[in-house]
């Protein structure tokens, strides 16, 4: 087992489940999706607007148990979608559900071409930890899988991590 943690929440197209998984499978670290305990379902449409509204409400949804002692990490990897210019309310569940004292984070977030300020927000969340080498990746703006963020650009960040 190793001290490191990638930790993930993805949805739609799986873009943050591609990313967490391309570091999970170069460095061996331990991984955990986290889900929602009631699954989105409808279209992406829908499923946008729900998102929308739930960002605009700060609404937290209830998670999936999770079978990960996180006290046993020093650093987290924490990967999460831009939903509406922050995190996706399920990470946002997840991290307001720790104490992050002593622990390296590493953010990432995906994005369609507004970054927003996710990785602010998980940095004003998760007090008492020190954070490093933040990435924001950008996917197209339709809500698909196309990546236009370098793959080299990704592979570098993802080498340097450790």
């Amino acid at each position: 087992m190793s001290d490191i943690l990638v930790v993930y929440y993805s949805q739609a197209n799986g873009n943050t489940r591609r990313i967490a998984e391309q570091i999970h499978q170069i460095h061996g670290y331990d991984i955990l999706e986290i889900e929602t305990l009631k699954p989105y379902t409808g279209s992406y449409n829908e499923i946008v607007k729900r998102g929308q509204w739930e960002v605009d409400h700060k609404y937290e949804p209830e998670l999936k148990p999770i079978n990960f002692n996180l006290s046993q990490y020093s650093t987290i990897i924490l990967g999460t979608p831009t939903w509406w210019y922050t995190m996706a309310p399920a990470m946002l569940s997840f991290i307001k559900s720790y104490d992050w004292t002593g622990k390296t984070i590493i953010p990432f977030q995906t994005h369609g071409g507004w970054p927003g300020h996710v990785i602010d927000d998980i940095k004003d969340i998760c007090k008492g930890a020190t954070f490093k080498k933040e990435n924001a990746i950008q996917f197209d703006s339709n809500g698909g899988n196309i990546l236009i963020t370098y793959e080299k650009e990704i592979q570098e960040w993802i080498n340097q991590l450790f």
